[in-house]
């Protein structure tokens, strides 16, 4: 069963997001997973930490992190997959982007067995709710950050983060 191990607020600098943006009718059996998987096959989260100049990680923690941002929007629901790179960085032909100027994160670790850490924002949320942090209410994202995510520990378990804008 997953649960928030960890829940606290995090500065990220002003970043530009570069990604690709999906709908609901982009999943397949109620996810984005073939998407995930189509990503990394491409290598084009590589290709856009080469034309941005390298990674971040030196901005702020867990910047080098991969990326699920999701908001609503009059459209509908929105999901990207990408990476927040340094401010005004190159962005690659057929990707789009999205400036962020510095904000407020207010961040969850859930900890569990993978398949077990998707569809819990509404959880994340309240918990952080119940801390005192005053959600934004426009985007939120899923981090995926290695090593915590990508190798599991003894018990086969990993780390999602899940985090969202403050105001």
């Amino acid at each position: 069963m997953a649960q928030i191990i960890k829940a606290y607020r995090q500065t990220m600098p002003a970043m530009r997001f570069i990604g690709r943006k999906y709908t609901d009718a982009d999943r397949v059996d109620g996810h984005f997973g073939s998407l995930w998987h189509e990503w990394l096959s491409k290598g084009w989260f590589d290709l856009i930490e080469e034309k941005a100049g390298g990674s971040p990680k030196d901005t702020y923690e867990d910047a080098d992190a991969l990326i699920g941002l999701m908001c609503g929007s009059a459209n509908g629901f929105e999901y990207r997959i990408g990476r927040f790179v340094r401010k005004g960085a190159a962005v690659p032909d057929g990707f789009e982007y999205l400036d962020f100027p510095e904000r407020e994160l207010g961040s969850c670790w859930l900890y569990g067995k993978e398949r077990e850490l998707f569809m819990k924002e509404e959880e994340c949320a309240k918990r952080l709710a119940s801390e005192g942090f005053e959600l934004a209410g426009d985007y939120c994202f899923e981090r995926y950050v290695s090593p915590r995510f990508i190798e599991p520990d003894e018990k086969g378990n990993v780390v999602l983060d899940i985090c969202f804008f403050l105001k």
